[in-house]
């Protein structure tokens, strides 16, 4: 039987209830990574950076006692709609899986109790952090889904 750590540590890349980040990019042609919808503020591109970024730095802020707060809202988004060249792309997802899986050994192995706060914080908790940080991307990937569905690009419309 799964700990609660363990169910909290695979709640932040499961499919459960919708689809995941890896199916809401796959197969997204490279063409339309930057475009932006008609009337929608981001792109898939832009949309996975910042979930990138964001999640990136909500391990740091676990981990790391020295961890700065980056400066809301430039830190966290892009400066452009597409990424540079199909690295650039490939880079930002495998960094996503990375510090996911991360974030999945934090939870499932720290000696830490999840329920403490964090000492250099404001009074968030860890459990409240990790699960901040499968919130934010299951939105994201929800917004994901919108806009290929606006570019017509997801499968079965």
């Amino acid at each position: 039987m799964a700990t609660w750590r363990e169910i909290v540590a695979s709640s932040l890349g499961w499919e459960q209830a919708h689809a995941g980040l890896d199916r809401s990019v796959d197969g997204l042609a490279p063409e339309l990574r930057g475009r932006r919808p008609d009337h929608f503020p981001h792109s898939v591109w832009e949309l996975l950076e910042h979930i990138r970024f964001t999640q990136n730095d909500l391990l740091s802020f676990c981990t790391d006692p020295k961890y700065k707060e980056p400066h809301w809202p430039d830190d966290y988004w892009p400066k452009s709609p597409a990424p540079r060249d199909d690295a650039e792309w490939k880079n930002c997802l495998t960094a996503i899986k990375r510090d996911r899986e991360a974030l999945e050994k934090f939870t499932k192995e720290t000696d830490i109790e999840l329920t403490d706060r964090i000492p250099h914080g404001t009074g968030q908790t860890y459990l409240r952090t990790v699960l901040v940080a499968m919130d934010h991307t299951s939105h994201h990937v929800g917004q994901i889904i919108a806009v290929r569905r606006l570019l017509g690009a997801w499968p079965g419309g």
